[in-house]
């Protein structure tokens, strides 16, 4: 019999992770039973570790930043700046087809965790919930490539290699299937709060937020607001820490990460390239559109300094974005500068998610923070946009963005009453530019409001480079050439030569 797609590689994989079977809980494990698999709970804890394990990859990890790039916040690394220029080819390689592969190998893992978890001796009550985590991680999976490529190959069973070689279904059709496995996934995982596994908020929050994503206004504010009335999340006290791993443990706010831990499960990246090689670079545009501490703009309020951006700002910004030049304090007081590899061509340097305890930075550098993949901040504004684009601004509208600008260490004032939805909605957005200023939502923002054609094309690049977006493609990634020579029924996206 023909070998099942990408089983080899799961089962790498399940070996591969034979060290930290426990590794969501932060507590490894020494070795994986050598005989046939699901024949304990130690082996199906094992496998639900090798699936979650498909979210530490670069589409789910500190390379999300780079989205930012796409979006017009950042510049910097070469493969992300071509596509910013709408340099995006079937044949450009990069993140163009990682994400297109690894959404699929995290797929692979889950189906064959599902078809094959009915197996084990283990209770009815922990399978379920087991089979609602990845559940809940297929459809995040499926929801990612749907919001660069749009309609997919859609497989909700392992497949052997003829099998695989099918049609793309419409984004609809993909939409429904998301839906489905997250109504599965709410009914079955505990109404927790999160601790490394995904709970009953965490797929609510993504059910919320792929309909949002999806124009379905109603139901998305229905599902975030009985996230809020339900209580078992809430916003962190310190937005600087929130993306740490000194604050990360049992965080109220976070909702669904990437889970990292020296040295066996480490990431080799965040502080090497961004607090070393500084290899992305915050935008003026982006730095300018944080607020004074009036809450009034830049143009607008008399506490700018033009001769020093730092000064009087929304302290997001600072806890988001630094001067290049500027040193910082770690957490034993002690004023670090930089050695970064390269001048900045734009002044500005990324500080979010960052730890400055680990300067100086070299190679032997290893990361433990964890990537906020969805946090209880977003759910608000969610609800706020949902509900604003449904029924109008209404005063539980203010409420969940009055509540992010309040957080503790923050302390911005009020949004103005008495917006009109137009006038709100350009609120929301303002907002969630600044709240999620370098987490890689902002690409996805401006392509779901359409207003990417009419922003990116604004851009001028440091070089004098226009960036460009054509609003008869750009909105959707072409499907990589390699997966089409795989799969010759898979047709184009419009707009790229087949």
């Amino acid at each position: 019999m023909k070998k099942l797609f990408n089983i080899g590689m799961i089962m790498a994989l399940l070996l591969q992770l034979s060290s930290c079977s426990k590794f969501l809980d932060k507590d490894p494990l020494d070795q994986i039973s050598s005989g046939t698999f699901w024949t304990s709970q130690k082996e199906v804890d094992m496998a639900l570790a090798g699936v979650y394990a498909r979210i530490l990859t670069s589409t789910f990890d500190y390379n999300m930043m780079f989205w930012d790039d796409m979006g017009g916040d950042l510049f910097g690394w070469s493969d992300v700046e071509k596509l910013g220029k709408g340099q995006i080819e079937p044949t450009s390689g990069g993140i163009v087809s990682s994400i297109y592969s690894e959404c699929y190998q995290g797929i692979s893992s889950c189906n064959f965790f599902l078809e094959n978890v009915d197996r084990a001796p283990i209770s009815d009550e922990v399978k379920a919930r087991y089979k609602g985590e990845v559940q809940f991680l297929r459809a995040m999976f499926y929801f990612t490539l749907t919001e660069f490529y749009g309609g997919v190959p859609l497989y909700t069973k392992l497949v052997t290699i003829e099998e695989s070689k099918v049609k793309q279904s419409t984004k609809a059709e993909v939409v429904t299937q998301i839906l489905a496995d997250l109504d599965a996934a709410i009914n079955s995982l505990p109404n927790t709060g999160y601790n490394g596994h995904a709970v009953k908020g965490s797929a609510m929050a993504l059910k919320a937020k792929v309909l949002l994503h999806n124009g379905k206004m109603q139901e998305a504010a229905q599902v975030a607001g009985q996230i809020i009335t339900d209580g078992k999340f809430s916003l962190f006290n310190n937005y600087r820490t929130l993306f740490l791993a000194s604050g990360q443990n049992s965080n109220p706010e976070i909702m669904m990460s990437g889970k990292y831990l020296n040295p066996d499960r480490s990431s080799q990246g965040p502080d090497i390239r961004y607090a070393w090689h500084g290899v992305i670079e915050p935008l003026k545009v982006l730095v300018d559109d944080y607020e004074c501490i009036d809450g009034k703009s830049i143009t607008e309020s008399p506490l700018y300094e033009p001769s020093n951006w730092r000064l009087n700002r929304d302290p997001r910004l600072l806890m988001t974005i630094k001067g290049y030049d500027d040193k910082v304090v770690n957490s034993a007081g002690v004023t670090m500068g930089f050695n970064y590899n390269q001048p900045s061509t734009t002044g500005f340097q990324v500080v979010k998610g960052l730890n400055w305890d680990a300067l100086p930075i070299d190679y032997s550098t290893k990361s433990e923070q964890d990537w906020v993949l969805l946090r209880y901040a977003e759910v608000l504004m969610i609800y706020a946009e949902a509900r604003n684009e449904d029924t109008g601004p209404d005063q539980s509208v203010y409420d969940a963005i009055n509540a992010l600008r309040s957080r503790p260490g923050v302390n911005m004032p009020d949004i103005p009453t008495g917006l009109t939805q137009e006038q709100m909605r350009e609120r929301i957005r303002h907002e969630r530019r600044v709240e999620f200023g370098l987490e890689g939502k902002r690409y996805w923002d401006i392509k779901r409001w359409k207003t990417a054609e009419a922003y990116i094309p604004t851009l001028i690049d440091p070089g004098g480079v226009q960036r460009q977006f054509d609003p008869s493609k750009h909105y959707l990634f072409p499907f990589p050439q390699s997966e089409r020579d795989i799969n010759p029924n898979l047709d184009q996206n419009p707009g790229y030569a087949n």
